[in-house]
């Protein structure tokens, strides 16, 4: 009996809210619309309060009640989740309020929205920069206050967001065996976050990438590739000394000291059979030359008879007079 009266009474305060609410949804009066809002927002029903303040600015605009409304609407939306509309609400705040005592709070929970609506490391970063700029505004305009404690902290948050963003595209080059590209990839990571706590991985990446592209290397660029992949192991085990990667880094030097060992051999083969094959096409060539040589020579002498020939045709018919007159003897 006594859960039977209890759930009555539950059902007759949902039926009393929720009438109250659609009571104020229909009403016109700024007051009672207001206080319906508040006792939501007092009650923690975001959405109901929201729905409510939605319809408030317009009648509460130029009067006390207008920077309760706007605060309180950019609350409920920061409760509900709604970051992006509540971090434009707060700043709203703090612009169209210069004057209120709560613009400087207005301000901080502005970048915690922006803060909060920062997307995973694998989606797009727009939210994460736009958050990170909003911070630092904060961190400029209120170095003093309370609340800038924290962030510098929150910045590091997200910039590590954008740095291990960066590393892990990076990475995908490498696993795609475009190491020239693995290589570049990770270089402009080290330019873009110097103090990157990454730079041990990066370093690791960068030095294997640069083996396996010197392993793989074309002839022509192979001697170039080695000389940087074992430069780039001494600056790693330089950098990073008695680690993981210092060792990783003397395995692949010793590597790359065989390979170059291994190449100069083939270079001095490869020497070899340049130059025999080069002392072969002169002699073909002088051949070549000599036959043609012949040729012409066989034609100029042939020429040359031709033209005597006819120099002597010529000489000939000067020399020799015209027939003597014929006359006609009469009849």
């Amino acid at each position: 009996m006594k859960k039977y009266i209890l759930g009555i009474f539950a059902i007759a305060v949902i039926s009393a809210c929720t009438s109250q609410q659609d009571k104020a949804m229909k009403s016109a009066d700024k007051n009672f619309i207001l206080k319906a809002a508040n006792e939501n927002f007092a009650k923690k029903k975001w959405k109901n309060a929201l729905a409510l303040y939605d319809r408030l600015p317009n009648l509460v605009a130029g009067t006390d009640d207008a920077p309760n409304v706007v605060f309180n609407s950019a609350y409920a939306n920061y409760y509900d989740k709604n970051y992006k509309l509540a971090g434009h609400q707060f700043k709203n705040f703090a612009v169209s309020f210069p004057q209120d005592n709560r613009k400087e709070e207005a301000s901080y929970m502005s970048a915690l929205c922006y803060y909060n609506g920062s997307m995973d490391y694998n989606l797009d970063q727009t939210s994460t920069e736009l958050a990170i700029n909003e911070l630092q505004d904060f961190l400029t305009n209120y170095p003093n206050s309370e609340r800038s404690k924290n962030i510098n902290t929150l910045i590091e948050e997200l910039s590590y967001k954008l740095e291990f963003k960066a590393y892990e595209n990076a990475k995908q080059y490498y696993k795609m065996a475009n190491y020239k590209s693995t290589d570049a990839a990770f270089e402009n990571v080290l330019g873009d976050f110097p103090s990157t706590k990454l730079r041990p991985q990066i370093y690791d990446y960068m030095m294997k990438s640069r083996y396996l592209l010197a392993q793989n290397s074309v002839y022509e660029l192979k001697d170039e590739r080695i000389e940087s992949a074992l430069s780039f192991t001494r600056l790693v085990e330089k950098e990073l000394p008695n680690t993981e990667y210092s060792k990783t880094a003397v395995d692949i030097r010793q590597k790359l000291e065989k390979e170059k060992k291994d190449f100069v051999i083939v270079k001095k083969l490869n020497e070899e059979r340049i130059a025999v094959l080069t002392a072969k096409q002169k002699k073909l060539a002088d051949k070549l030359a000599q036959d043609s040589k012949t040729e012409q020579q066989i034609k100029d002498q042939v020429s040359n008879e031709k033209q005597a020939m006819q120099i002597q045709r010529d000489s000939a018919a000067l020399q020799t007079p015209p027939p003597a007159a014929t006359f006609k003897i009469q009849r």
